[in-house]
């Protein structure tokens, strides 16, 4: 069962995504906040949350900060940003703060659904039109700029260390990624941890981007 708080400032919205989301048989609702901040506290004080389903535009604390709290204290915490604004500087604010994908909210119901399923399953979820922008408006590290431009191959990553950033940067969970690359799930973690430490990378989302900027400098 995935657990999945819902966080927005509307009420009319919050009530319609309890509802939509709930009658999945796989999804139950952990409760709803009105915003980042009281996102936050609710996990900290116990309940058992999977899946944060994030507004962007909230009073006290928006969405951008409020990812950034909960992926600093709860990394296991998969946050997907659900929005109405399409704007590249939320996009990118939300992704570095640790958000394993971005929605805007006029996408049909069930691809709600199986989008919180796809976080939940470790996987990234991120629009190709929204992957372009990453490759111009994003940072990554104040310690990596430069080498976010070159070939994996110059970084001192092993071959394998190469495929799972690929396979990551294409979406598969590390369940995935061994089943393709013929490794165990605790390997592919512990490859992960490896690669996470030589690029100087946060986590899995900084990976990808990594990768995709990687790609970016290669063509340019």
């Amino acid at each position: 069962m995935i657990h999945v708080l819902i966080t927005d400032d509307d009420p009319f919205i919050r009530e319609s995504l309890k509802l939509i989301i709930g009658l999945d048989e796989e999804i139950t609702i952990a409760g709803t906040c009105t915003h980042g901040e009281e996102a936050f506290e609710l996990i900290q004080a116990g309940t058992k949350v999977d899946v944060v389903l994030m507004d962007i535009r909230m009073p006290i604390c928006d969405g951008v900060q409020g990812t950034l709290r909960i992926k600093q204290a709860f990394p296991r915490i998969a946050v997907l940003i659900l929005t109405t604004f399409d704007d590249d500087e939320f996009i990118v604010q939300a992704l570095r703060n640790g958000a394993s994908g971005y929605l805007l909210k006029n996408i049909a119901p069930d691809r709600i659904i199986q989008s919180i399923k796809t976080v939940h399953q470790g996987n990234l979820l991120i629009h190709p039109d929204i992957a372009k922008k990453l490759t111009s408006f994003i940072n990554l590290s104040p310690n990596t700029p430069k080498e976010a431009h070159k070939p994996l191959s110059t970084l001192g990553l092993t071959p394998t260390e190469q495929s799972v950033v690929v396979k990551i940067s294409e979406g598969l969970s590390n369940k995935e990624i061994a089943q393709v690359l013929f490794l165990s799930e605790g390997t592919v973690k512990n490859y992960i941890t490896e690669i996470l430490s030589k690029l100087n990378l946060r986590d899995r989302t900084q990976i990808a981007i990594f990768y995709l900027k990687s790609q970016s400098g290669a063509g340019a």
